[in-house]
């Protein structure tokens, strides 16, 4: 497990900056970001737009920004982050 740390000291997860794919770029800016910061800007927009499910508030309805992210109309906040995970290196 030793060889598998992050370079970086303690920065590591969510705190460890990633560069976004293009289309999440879109959402969040083309710099690399820790995925914290990734997640708060995507409910930023999820918000700003108000694409929250207004009967079923865990589930996000995909604009033309997010349907390439969540790869469909809509996604549970839950799943975001695995959608997420598929768009950073």
């Amino acid at each position: 497990m030793a060889e598998k740390k992050a370079s970086g000291g303690a920065r590591g997860g969510i705190a460890k900056p990633v560069t976004p794919s293009p289309e999440l770029a879109a959402i969040v800016g083309a710099g690399p970001l820790p995925r914290s910061e990734i997640v708060s800007k995507m409910w930023e927009h999820i918000k700003k737009n108000n694409l929250q499910n207004p009967a079923n508030k865990r589930e996000i309805l995909a604009d033309d920004k997010l349907k390439p992210i969540f790869g469909g109309d809509k996604a549970t906040m839950f799943e975001m982050n695995k959608h997420i995970a598929k768009h950073v290196k």
